[in-house]
């Protein structure tokens, strides 16, 4: 795990507090439920997200405390002596299952699933919605641009328009693990050991009373990865030239080679052309070019379709805020309570039928062609249900359940780990280079129509039969009531 403290103390939306002073002082700890994170629509209207958050949630549960300024801030708010007497002591006692990160998730499926007394799982909501939502949120836009790229290198910026030093941090985390090469943010750095990159900025150059001697100057103060930024008055006819002059000044008789210009105005296709045409004639054909100015997916494939030479795209506020769709919706249902060792399935319906739930304590498998490795569709089935493997399996759309589809030859693979057991940590969370290349060979199981940006293919998410028909019975029993 990487060194950002992820703890905070009072991490909750008021309201799971007091709910969970209720639950408290009527049920004790021995109203056992069922909890299950989901989220209803992929950001950007695109065919999947990604799933990141996972390992600050863990270390979220493993450090839960409350000062004594926090249980006086509560008490003075409503909250009960009981229930601060409780939190005092508190340690979390329940159990949570987790999809790893890195792996594509989709809309209706648990994510998260947890189950414990009614008390604990009130009270941390906010915090797992909190991990979650935000790193899944940019994890997801960060794929969406290193897929665009095309293989380019894409690095992670923004810092300075994110949403707070959190969302910098974490934002920079989950950027990494949807694919981003580095981070121009130094504590995300140093945190979690992501390659830094660095750079110049204009008032730099501005310093100076001419561009070439900004140039020389930084050029001698670091010529191992020197990078010069060459729009700050007229990137053709002045800025890359007197980077090649400093380079040949700089570099070149100190035995250094140039690692990069950047450009961060202008027609970046048209300018990224002319200027490889520059720096291969001046002896720099080594030299990267590096293109920044409000990037996104979109631009970064418009550029190159126009044959842009740019080595490597540095991304920022509309990566770190996910700025076309900043919003990753998941939410926090009740699933099931625990009587006497029988799981009872609840449910929540609403007038808006992508709002009704799936009840029960489930599992969530992700079928994958046994021939091709690719991914056929996601089926969540009751906790206890066993798929065969070795049999044909009936797969229905379970809105239109006249459409289904018998698949064989398939490998059923369980997407929910278990994360904690009776409240001790059972999982080993990766390192973050391993998040980051699961996640990349992940992209491989999904077809080119699942990764379309305009009007991906829907991936299945499908219901067993069991999980349908107790689903129907529950809707009907509510409705009769």
């Amino acid at each position: 795990m990487g060194k950002y403290n992820s703890f905070r103390s009072l991490l909750n939306d008021f309201y799971s507090i007091t709910l969970a002073d209720s639950c408290y002082n009527r049920f004790g700890r021995d109203e056992v439920v069922y909890y299950d994170v989901f989220f209803r629509r992929v950001p950007d209207n695109g065919g999947f997200a990604i799933m990141a958050g996972l390992e600050q949630l863990v270390d979220y549960i493993q450090n839960i405390s409350y000062s004594d300024d926090d249980l006086e801030f509560l008490r003075n708010n409503g909250i009960s002596e009981e229930f601060l007497a409780y939190l005092k002591d508190f340690e979390f006692t329940g159990d949570i299952w987790a999809v790893p990160e890195g792996t594509p998730i989709f809309p209706g499926e648990p994510i998260v699933t947890l189950r414990g007394p009614a008390a604990e799982l009130q009270l941390i909501e906010t915090a797992v919605l909190q991990f979650i939502n935000h790193q899944s949120l940019i994890a997801t836009k960060a794929n969406r641009i290193v897929r665009a790229a095309s293989g380019h290198g894409v690095i992670g910026a923004g810092a300075r328009r994110s949403h707070g030093e959190d969302g910098a941090a974490l934002g920079a985390r989950a950027a990494y693990i949807g694919g981003c090469s580095g981070t121009s943010y130094a504590r995300a750095a140093m945190d979690f050991d992501i390659p830094l990159f660095d750079s110049m900025n204009h008032s730099w150059v501005q310093l100076f009373d001419n561009e070439l001697d900004a140039f020389c100057a930084y050029a001698k103060r670091f010529p191992e990865k020197c990078v010069l930024l060459v729009d700050t008055y007229d990137t053709i006819r002045s800025g890359i030239p007197n980077a090649i002059e400093a380079f040949n000044r700089e570099l070149i008789p100190k035995g250094y080679r140039p690692y990069a210009i950047r450009i961060d105005s202008g027609d970046l296709a048209y300018i990224s052309r002319k200027a490889r045409k520059m720096l291969d004639e001046a002896g720099f054909p080594d030299c990267e070019i590096i293109a920044t100015n409000s990037l996104d997916e979109y631009i970064i494939r418009d550029m190159i379709m126009q044959g842009a030479k740019v080595d490597t795209y540095e991304v920022g506020e509309r990566l770190i805020t996910s700025a076309s769709s900043p919003l990753f919706d998941g939410v926090y249902k009740l699933a099931a309570v625990e009587k006497d060792g029988e799981i009872i399935p609840k449910i929540n319906i609403s007038e808006n039928v992508t709002k009704i739930t799936t009840p029960g304590f489930k599992k969530v498998y992700r079928l994958f062609d046994r021939n091709t490795g690719k991914a056929i569709a996601d089926l969540v089935t009751l906790a206890d249900e066993v798929i065969d493997e070795n049999e044909p399996y009936e797969l229905f759309d379970p809105d239109y359940t006249w459409k289904s589809k018998e698949v064989t030859g398939f490998v059923a693979s369980p997407l929910l780990k278990k994360i904690f057991d009776k409240g001790r940590l059972c999982y080993d969370c990766p390192s973050l280079n391993e998040i980051r290349d699961y996640c990349e060979a992940q992209m491989y199981t999904l077809w080119e129509e699942v990764l379309r940006f305009e009007n991906p293919h829907k991936y299945y998410v499908d219901l067993s039969r069991r999980l349908w028909n107790e689903k129907q019975r529950i809707i009907e029993q509510v409705r009769g009531k």
